[in-house]
């Protein structure tokens, strides 16, 4: 049976998603805030509407009989979209609201890996009195990452010891207008992201991936929704073992046997410390950028992982090509803090050469695509190796220019990852 799949979001990610089901046995529809030209040359049809609002999501879906659904941001999962799409009798492929809230309330998230003994469950305590949080930063003995227990784009975190000091930090509590954060013990070590495929109490993960979430090259600057990532021609990144990934994954097991009814993906965001993995967050979706390394490399159709999810069966086991991935963003000029929209995009899908083009927040015209005040696009290298991945992604940004555009091109760079390795190595006295 040929399937009608809505797609729900328009970013990067989601232009991901529409090419892992190009070639499916699918008619492909969408809709999103604002309309993805790369998703919507793929689409047979393309929406554009407010994804937080249920009753227009389920409306839109309906009148194209759409037989399955895919949730690609997080503010739909918050917004119950899956839950109206249920109820309508539209399988979703991502969580209902009550089991998106691992992603979209912290406080949540932390109480809940508690609760069930999750292993890797940083130290931490919930506020909803930021003067009571102030007094706790000055109490604790060590640094404290302060988040906010809501959703903030990969932007609300801050560090105390590495972004923020200590009084830093207490004026950001009193001057934001969060009504609750989580105070976390700081981890030290090497970021990772695994993302699993669940379905029906059953899971199966992906290669794991880093993100740069730093604006600036050097890992300097403000936290972004992320500035690219890379994955290698193996499951583990250069700095990890085998064990490593492996307890990662066992922490994934035992957060899906808690969420008895979760589907959809679970992305494990994990420190990799001196003493083994740890959890800076969870979230119930695919990356962005992540999703971009992924999904290329994906050589089970993503179809079927849909389909068994409906149909009650767990994922199908997925096989992955031995292909490193290097995923490069372009972000307007001033990006994050004070962005500049309006620039011309010149590279497209043909001009990029070897590397996929993934439109994210872009205005198309008649005379073009241009810029927004959010992140562009981005240039994706597969191949047999990260530096040849690099290189790819490299020579895509270079036909793109960076008139109105800002790039970090040290990601997937050898002597960006030679500095993980070291890095770890520091940490385990190696």
């Amino acid at each position: 049976m040929r399937e009608n799949v809505l797609l729900i979001g328009g970013g990067g990610r989601e232009h991901a998603i529409a090419r892992a089901l190009e070639d499916s046995e699918a008619d492909l529809y969408a809709c999103a805030g604002n309309k993805n030209p790369g998703i919507a040359r793929i689409a047979t049809g393309f929406e554009t509407l407010e994804t937080t609002d249920p009753d227009a999501v389920v409306d839109y879906a309906e009148s194209i009989d759409a037989t399955l659904a895919v949730i690609g941001p997080e503010a739909p999962l918050e917004a119950g979209v899956t839950d109206a799409l249920e109820d309508a009798g539209i399988y979703a492929f991502g969580p209902k609201e009550a089991d998106a809230r691992i992603e979209t309330d912290k406080a949540f998230q932390r109480r809940f890996m508690a609760d069930n003994d999750i292993p890797g469950c940083p130290d931490f305590e919930t506020f909803d009195d930021m003067d009571a949080a102030c007094e706790f930063i000055d109490e604790y003995d060590g640094d404290l990452a302060i988040k906010p227990a809501g959703l903030t784009g990969g932007k609300g975190v801050k560090v105390i010891g590495d972004q923020v000091t200590p009084e830093e930090g207490k004026e950001y509590i009193r001057e934001s207008d969060y009504d609750r954060i989580v105070l976390e013990e700081r981890l030290i070590g090497e970021e990772v992201t695994i993302q699993a495929f669940v379905a029906n109490g059953a899971f199966e993960t992906a290669p794991a991936v880093q993100d740069h979430k730093r604006a600036y090259e050097g890992d300097e600057g403000p936290n972004t929704g992320g500035m690219g990532s890379y994955s290698a021609a193996t499951n583990e990144l250069p700095f990890m073992t085998d064990e490593d990934y492996e307890e990662a994954v066992s922490i994934i097991e035992a957060t899906v046997d808690a969420l008895e009814d979760y589907r959809g993906i679970l992305y494990g965001q994990f420190m990799l410390t001196e003493t083994g993995p740890r959890v800076i967050e969870f979230n119930a979706r695919f990356g962005d950028p992540e999703a971009m390394n992924t999904l290329p490399v994906l050589e089970t159709d993503f179809l079927d992982v849909l389909t068994a999810a409906r149909d009650g069966e767990a994922p199908p086991e997925l096989e992955f090509a031995d292909q490193a991935t290097v995923c490069k963003y372009a972000v307007p000029e001033g990006y994050p803090t004070d962005p500049e929209a309006g620039a011309k995009v010149q590279v497209d899908e043909e001009s990029a050469g070897d590397a996929l083009l993934y439109y994210a927040s872009v205005d198309e015209r008649d005379d073009g695509i241009y810029t927004t005040t959010s992140r562009s696009f981005a240039v994706v290298g597969v191949a047999d190796s990260i530096s040849e991945a690099e290189e790819i992604a490299e020579d895509a940004l270079a036909v793109a220019g960076d008139e109105g555009l800002h790039m970090r091109h040290d990601i997937g760079k050898a002597d960006l990852v030679q500095r993980r390795i070291d890095h770890m190595n520091e940490l385990r006295g190696e």
